[in-house]
């Protein structure tokens, strides 16, 4: 039999909390450009469903606000890494991680982001959010999480 792996019915709450004032504000302490203003403004990390590599409703607005945020920053880089459940062989988990990063990335570009600036890694089931072998911890790794890579020349 063939094992799956990556997932439960539904993952984790996505939506970002923006936490900009209604002046558009960013939060004190936060550079413009950095990885915490990516993460606080745009959301960093989109999940996905068991098995699945296909962006949710949830994942393609944290996405949008991304493409929104890169445009903003157009000499950033991203590196956009595909992440798995424990469930599963090493090599399919790495082969699934690799789905996830590029469906992460190929929305990107759809939504203008130029794809030179995007490069993807997989990690499989090897570098977990929540080490716990239950329903929440796996929903929380299925993942594509970005991040900056440096700015370009």
């Amino acid at each position: 039999a063939v094992v799956s792996a990556c997932a439960s019915s539904s993952g984790p709450d996505v939506a970002a909390t923006d936490t900009s004032s209604s002046t558009g504000q960013r939060p004190t302490g936060v550079t413009p450009g950095s990885q915490a203003d990516l993460e606080q403004n745009a959301g960093h990390r989109v999940f996905f469903g068991y098995d699945q590599y296909t962006l949710t409703p949830q994942a393609q607005a944290t996405l949008a606000r991304q493409a929104a945020w890169l445009k903003q920053y157009p000499a950033t880089r991203i590196v956009v890494a595909g992440n798995c459940d424990e469930r599963g062989t090493r090599e399919y988990n790495l082969a699934l991680g690799a789905r996830r990063a590029e469906a992460a990335r190929a929305y990107l570009v759809s939504l203008g982001v130029d794809g030179a600036r995007i490069t993807t890694v997989s990690y499989g089931k090897e570098r977990p959010l929540d080490p716990r072998s239950t329903e929440e911890a796996w929903s929380v790794n299925r993942n594509a999480t970005t991040t900056l890579s440096g700015v370009g020349a």
